[in-house]
């Protein structure tokens, strides 16, 4: 569909099953992939994403297996992928994209990974500067410091790297992903602050899961043993997507509730699990079990406006963007200047949506600042920029009774096909 008219609603209730997570979902592919033995997978997530990262596995000679219902078997390499000339396409998929770069880097072959235009508009020089400082051998086919590229056999190197912290955590996840493959003990260094600690946290949770075990100095160095390699664990369960949770805890939050969400909880290795904190901050009732989480609105009165450093949840900050619009005085999000490299520059394209809808909206390199309208204006007309967290959020403008038409509705088929048939399912 080109658009999709969504109703104006008040209330939000019920119970939300989630989708497995994006971030644990390939990088537990890639990760099984190379792994010794034969990995199950249960929920996995169906997506965009991980359709590309699982047609790219079966192009590098893995064996990959579809046992239905969520369900995959990987048989693993054991070691670097057999296939050693192939070209990729990975949509715009940062999460295959990135650790594939910096796997096939170390695997011997003749590679060319492509993506859409906007991937290839998504930096990933600091990335291919690191490798190269390893040994890595990879052009550029298009612009310096993006996507496209062709990757040739490494050559000896030494035996630490040095990667900026502040653009994205996907450059250092890629790197400690790949660093086994080379059989030598390896460190890399954190120039500068590390943003999304949360999403390495993740990535080294997954690396424990499949046998390796990173040392680290805080959060500015990260070594890999010369002996590490990669065991299947036999089976493994991908959590629920904590950035999905956010949208139905916010309509919880804005639509009395409560919404339930199953699949994360106080268990969780997702950062993300903390947007339910911020919701707390803005008066939200929240209450949390291992596995799920739960959201009203205030006792009293209206949501309230915060002054948020949002490094820790950058994806779930996007909703509280939205979730501004129903808060009495000025929200500011900081530390998000991540959003800039996402599927789109998410900080300019969230200004232009909210004000459509009647927000007072300042932007600025690494912030945003929303001052909600008394009335939301109807019958917005919300484009999506091929982001499908876009398309997610705006959505919750309908909590508010106003009716909104969201272009090219089809983006969240990046991490959640079902996200409208879901939303339909708690907003009355």
């Amino acid at each position: 569909m080109e658009f999709l008219d969504l109703p104006g609603c008040s209330v939000a209730r019920g119970t939300v099953r989630l989708p497995g997570s994006k971030s644990i979902s390939n990088r537990v592919l890639l990760l099984a992939a190379l792994a010794d033995g034969v990995t199950e997978v249960h929920d996995l997530l169906d997506s965009d994403d991980t359709r590309h990262m699982l047609a790219a596995l079966r192009a590098l000679g893995v064996g990959v297996e579809d046992c239905g219902n969520h369900h995959w078997r990987i048989s693993g390499m054991g070691s670097a992928f057999p296939v050693k000339r192939t070209e990729l396409f990975l949509g715009n998929a940062g999460t295959a994209f990135r650790p594939l770069t910096a796997a096939l880097a170390f695997c011997g072959g003749d590679y060319v990974l492509k993506g859409v235009a906007r991937m290839h508009e998504r930096p990933i020089g600091d990335l291919i500067d690191a490798l190269k400082q390893l040994g890595a051998q990879i052009d550029y086919l298009g612009k310096p410091g993006f996507p496209p590229l062709h990757i040739h056999p490494a050559t000896p190197a030494g035996d630490c790297a040095q990667v900026r912290g502040n653009v994205s955590s996907q450059f250092l996840t890629g790197l400690l992903m790949a660093l086994p493959l080379r059989q030598k003990a390896t460190t890399v260094e954190v120039v500068g602050e590390l943003i999304s600690k949360p999403y390495i946290g993740i990535t080294l949770a997954m690396l424990r899961r499949f046998g390796v075990a990173v040392a680290q100095d805080g959060w500015a160095s990260f070594t890999v043993a010369a002996d590490a390699r990669y065991r299947s664990p036999g089976e493994i369960h991908v959590e629920g997507d904590a950035s999905s949770a956010s949208y139905f805890l916010a309509a919880g939050a804005i639509g009395g509730g409560p919404v339930r969400v199953e699949g994360v909880g106080q268990d969780s290795v997702q950062g993300d699990v903390r947007f339910a904190d911020a919701l707390a901050l803005m008066g939200a009732q929240i209450t949390m079990g291992p596995n799920w989480i739960e959201a009203r609105s205030p006792k009293e009165g209206r949501l309230k406006a915060i002054d948020l450093d949002c490094n820790h949840i950058p994806d779930a900050a996007m909703t509280l963007a939205v979730v501004a619009l129903f808060a009495d005085g000025v929200t500011t999000l900081r530390n998000i200047a991540s959003w800039r490299v996402k599927e789109t520059d998410r900080i300019a394209a969230m200004a232009t949506e909210l004000r459509k809808v009647g927000a007072t909206v300042e932007e600025g390199a690494d912030f945003i600042r929303i001052t909600p309208p008394e009335t939301l204006i109807p019958n917005a007309i919300i484009d999506t920029y091929d982001d499908h967290r876009m398309a997610m959020c705006l959505s919750l403008v309908t909590l508010g009774g106003v009716p909104v038409r969201i272009n090219d509705p089809a983006c969240v088929n990046k991490t959640f096909p079902a996200y409208f048939k879901v939303l339909a399912e708690i907003a009355q």
